[in-house]
């Protein structure tokens, strides 16, 4: 009987040691893939210009041993809901305006870990070679959602198309549009559709991210644009956006050291001729 507790024990001590090396193996090959995970990098973007400019941070972060993915999103609804689910690491396609807003309504905690680049609002028209070919009842076309509606009813007015009343703000609708002595049709466009309003609509007020691709260019093709020196340079300034409580962990801040790197800023100043402008 004694033969036998001693045999039964010494089985049993076998296999706590075999199912310790065996935990201790898989604690090992989590730590490796967890370590591996931390040097990956993953952003949803805008296709152009945020998708090519982190081609461009890509290599700068390989040089520190990361590797960054990028998916691209036409939309400005998902790439902010794939960053609350915890499905990516960051954004990059918007401006804090619209990220404020986007917050309020979805009852997200995104924030901004670093502001990148703005890109000047322009009017565009493929019927008219100037504003001053602006007729009665002309219909214009601008982006739907609030604060880039905004932005685009603020640049009619510097032009002289439109007045807003005078606290509308960064939240102006066509509502809240005084006067228009030029009887003008403001037609509110998803802000991805716009470029090809430019067949029906008199002229449209385009984001740059969507002109962009459309092959527009601010300063050569815009009847007027945003200067650089505004407010609305700083205002609207595109953000990398994250979940609240990652902004500072090491591979974001390794994202926005890269992102405002030197060879960043030469790539946009070389690449978008001042459509797209770095403010750091």
């Amino acid at each position: 009987m004694k033969k036998f507790v001693s045999i039964a024990l010494t089985a049993a001590l076998s296999v706590g040691l075999l199912a310790g090396c065996g935990n201790g193996g898989d604690a090992a090959n989590n730590a490796d893939a967890n370590a591996e995970a931390d040097k990956v990098i993953t952003v949803a973007a805008s296709p152009s210009p945020h998708a090519e400019i982190l081609k461009v941070a890509g290599e700068v972060l390989a040089a520190d041993g990361y590797t960054l993915e990028v998916t691209e999103f036409t939309d400005y609804v998902q790439p902010n809901l794939v960053v609350e689910n915890d499905e990516f690491d960051a954004n990059y396609f918007q401006h804090q305006p619209y990220l404020t807003d986007f917050n309020a309504e979805n009852e997200t905690s995104l924030v901004a870990a670093t502001a990148v680049h703005y890109e000047p609002f322009g009017i565009y028209s493929k019927k008219h070679a100037s504003l001053d070919e602006l007729a009665e009842g002309a219909v214009i076309s601008v982006p739907n959602d609030t604060t880039n509606e905004a932005r685009a009813l603020q640049l009619l007015q510097a032009n002289g198309i439109i007045t807003l009343k005078e606290d509308a703000g960064l939240a102006a609708t066509k509502q809240d549009i005084v006067e228009n002595p030029y009887n003008v049709d403001i037609q509110e466009v998803e802000a991805a559709g716009l470029p090809g309003t430019l067949g029906s609509a008199d002229f449209a007020v385009i984001n740059g991210n969507y002109a962009i691709p459309a092959g527009l260019n601010v300063n050569k093709d815009a009847l007027a644009f945003e200067d650089n020196t505004s407010e609305a340079a700083q205002t609207f300034a595109n953000i990398v956006a994250v979940k609240e409580g990652n902004e500072d962990s090491e591979k974001i801040q390794a994202l926005v050291k890269a992102l405002t790197s030197d060879e960043v800023k030469t790539y946009i100043n070389d690449t978008y001729e001042g459509a797209v402008v770095p403010i750091f």
